[in-house]
This record gives C-alpha cells, structure tokens and sequence, in this order.
C-alpha cells in the first residue's frame, strides 16, 4: 500500500505541467502569426495627411518694411507782429480754414491814428514842395532877367530838393504805418486745420509773445518721414532713377492700408548713430486719414521681380544644411529638395533654385514627415489675384 500511493502524486503532477506548457505553446503561436498577419496590411494602409501647394510663377514685389510718423507739410505758429487788445476771434478751435481767412482782430484805433498822422505829415510837406517850386520858378525868371543872383536860384534849388526828401522820408513814415495797421488785421497764412486757441477776447498781445495765438497745420498734401537700413541706399537710388517710387502707409500693426502715395525726399546723409537712411514720402490725403504725429508702418516698393517662381513661405524649412522643402511626387510620396531663396515678403517666397512650376511643396505637416513617406495632400486653392500683394500699379495701389 505505500508504494502504490507515492507512486500516484507524481503522475497525476507531470500530466498537469505538461497540460500547461502545451497551452502556453499554442497561445505563443497564434499571436506570433496573428502580429505577422496584420503587420503588412497596417503599414500599407498608413498615408500622413498634409497641405499642399503648386509652386507658380508670377510678378513679386520687393518692399522695404519700416517704421515712420506722419508729419504735416506746412506748419505755421500764428503770432501778433503788433502790441494791442484782441477785439475779435474769427475762427474756432479745430476748423478748417483757407489762406487768408480772418483769425484774429487787434484793436486798430492806435494804428489808424499814427497812419492818418503820417498822411498829414506828408500832406503838408508835399504843399511846402508845391510853394517852394513856385519860389524856385520865379527865381530862374528872375535871374534871366538880371534882377536876381544865380546864388539865390541854387539856394531855391536845394530848398526844393530837400523838401522832396522829406516828402520820401513822410511816404516810408505812410507805409510803416500802414504796415502796422496791416498786421491787426491777422489773417491764415496757409490752408489747413486749426488747433487749440492760446487767446481769447480781451487779452492783450505783443509782438514779443513767444507762445502764439493758434497753430495751423497743413494737411493736404501730408508727410510721413521714416527710416531704412544704411545697406539699402543703393537700391533705394536705383528705384528713384527709374522714375516715381510708390509708398504705402498702414496701420502701425501693418493690418490696415491707409493710404498710398510716393518717395519725395532721401535724406543727404546716413545717421551713423543708428546705421539708418531717413526719407519722406508724400500723401495726398484727401480723406484726411493721415494725421500729424500719427505712427503708421511703411512700405517702399523699391523692385518688381518679373515672371519669377513663388510659393507660400510656409513650405520652405529650415535644417543643418541650409533650406528645403518637401515636394510631393506623383506617386504621393515625399522628396527633399534644397532650396536658394531671393526675396521674401508677405507670406510669399521667390525660389532662385531648386523648384520648377507646377511642382506641389508641403505647407503644413511636415514634422511627421521623413523622405519617401506616403501622404494624402490636400492642395490649397489659388487664392483671388494672387498676385495682388506681390505686384503694383504706377499709383502704388494693388492690381
């Protein structure tokens, strides 16, 4: 009997380890070939979406981007050239006014009085000169006649000519005092746009106030002065020799255009300072949108580049080796191509080399991306004239 049952135990133990190691046998292989099954179709099914766009060729446009402030094409302080009460105020605060409106009156009573003396001082020389003449008449008669000395008749003569210089001498006196009552009378010496009134009725000005009455600012035309890097002066110069050199202004975000006109003025000299060129362009402004001290950003169209390739900016990436792009095959698989890239500007690049027309470039995407991957792209759509923001007009305005 004790042999019979330890025998039994270890039996029944070795069945049940073998049981074991033929279950975990098979559930090995059947995920073995279960993984190798699904493998290749999964990969084969695999395509990265991407967006994507053809490059084309078209017209770019080369600015140059700064930074200006708008400044008014004339400004003029009015000042009283005269000592006196201001009985009147002709315009208000903030108003157009045109050339030789009434601005202010000056009490003119005190001008007017040494004008009329004047006129009365010369009134009375001109009747010594009309009797002296008459004096100097009978004298020569008389001398003709032997009955006076040709003394006399010269002493006559200079009586005469000195009364004709007090009579050049009382017509200065007339016009100083009619320049004077002139300047009560203060009138706009320029059409333009008032600002804050420094006087009111009553108070007494003089000649030698520094602070002035009103200040008047043209603003049809308007300037607007900004700035470019010293490297830039020689295609800046190049532009202007070939004749009018269009200039947007925008909104200081560059968001919104403001208004267009032309390069007027480079200035004679570099400012060592700062390493800039500063120039002035003019606007007509007919809307009024430009207004002085305002910061707006520019744009100087300095070169049209013609019939050159151009693709979104987005597409041209940067690595270890210079730029690149991944341009998508026929096949919708992916290469690297290297790129030279001339100019760019507003969302657009000009490729000097390594891209033709027509080819498809990878705009957005790419960092899944690696040589040979398959992609789904999804082509942009060219955009309405999208040459607009590459290429002008004569005026400077968006064909």
């Amino acid at each position: 009997m004790p042999p019979y049952f330890g025998v039994r135990p270890r039996a029944g133990v070795v069945i049940a380890i073998v049981a074991v190691a033929a279950a975990l046998a098979g559930y090995a292989g059947w995920r073995h070939f279960s993984a190798d099954a699904k493998t290749p179709a999964s990969t084969a099914a695999v395509a990265i979406p991407v967006t994507a766009a053809q490059a084309h060729k078209a017209d770019f446009a080369v600015y140059l981007e700064g930074l200006g402030t708008v400044q008014p094409y004339d400004t003029v302080t009015v000042r009283s050239r005269v000592d006196g009460e201001v009985t009147k105020v002709a315009f208000r605060q903030g108003q157009m006014v045109k050339r030789g409106d009434l601005l202010v009156q000056i009490d003119p009573r005190p001008y007017q009085a040494a004008l009329d003396q004047a006129l009365a001082k010369k009134a009375q020389d001109e009747a010594n000169l009309k009797n002296a003449q008459l004096d100097l008449e009978r004298d020569r008669t008389l001398a003709n006649q032997a009955f006076a000395s040709r003394q006399q008749v010269d002493t006559q003569q200079a009586s005469v000519d000195q009364t004709t210089a007090l009579i050049k001498g009382d017509q200065a006196a007339v016009d100083n005092a009619q320049t004077q009552l002139d300047y009560t009378t203060i009138k706009s010496p320029l059409t333009g746009k008032t600002g804050f009134r420094l006087v009111d009725p009553g108070n007494i000005v003089h000649a030698s106030d520094t602070g002035g009455i009103v200040t008047v600012v043209k603003l049809q035309p308007i300037s607007v002065v900004f700035t470019a890097p010293e490297e830039e002066v020689p295609q800046i110069n190049n532009a202007l020799a070939r004749g009018q050199v269009p200039v947007t202004a925008l909104s200081s975000d560059g968001t919104k255009t403001l208004s267009h006109g032309h390069l007027a003025l480079v200035n004679n000299q570099v400012d060592q300072a700062s390493g800039t060129i500063s120039m002035k362009a003019t606007f007509a402004n007919t809307d009024n949108v430009l207004w002085p001290g305002l910061s707006v950003a520019t744009r100087l169209l300095v070169d049209t580049l013609k019939d050159v390739i151009v693709v979104p900016s987005d597409s041209v990436q940067r690595g270890p080796d210079g730029l690149y792009a991944f341009v998508v095959g026929a096949d919708n698989k992916v290469t690297v191509r290297d790129l030279k890239v001339a100019h760019e500007g507003h969302g657009q690049s000009v490729v000097a080399q390594g891209l033709k027309a027509g080819d498809k470039v990878v705009v957005a995407g790419q960092y899944r991306l690696q040589p040979g991957a398959l992609v789904q792209a999804t082509e942009l759509p060219a955009p309405p004239g999208e040459q607009e923001a590459s290429a002008l007009d004569a005026n400077g305005k968006a064909r």
